[in-house]
């Protein structure tokens, strides 16, 4: 089906840099505080090529990409899934623990 389709073009950490995290507070100025699946918080900014396609609220899952530089509390949001793709990447192990 349509939905299987899209699913099967679901993003996924590609490196350690690359984590997934739930939207916990939006701070203004295109930064969210966020719940990330290592248990850290962190304060992440929306890059910008996805600043004008997608919304961010919270309670939404992200692939956020650590910083270099203060990894452990800062990242960019670098993608955002439906509830469709999250509800999948639940079924299929891929978030345990958010």
């Amino acid at each position: 089906g349509k939905e299987e389709e899209q699913i099967t073009r679901v993003r996924l950490p590609e490196s350690e840099d690359e984590i997934f995290g739930i939207v916990e507070e939006a701070l203004g100025n295109e930064k969210f505080r966020v719940v990330c699946s290592d248990g850290k918080v962190r304060v992440c900014r929306l890059i910008g090529k996805l600043r004008k396609r997608v919304w961010i609220s919270v309670g939404d899952l992200i692939l956020v990409r650590k910083w270099k530089i203060q990894g452990d509390k800062r990242g960019d949001i670098i993608d955002r899934y439906t509830p469709t793709e999250h509800s999948w990447l639940k079924k299929h192990g891929y978030i345990k623990n958010l």
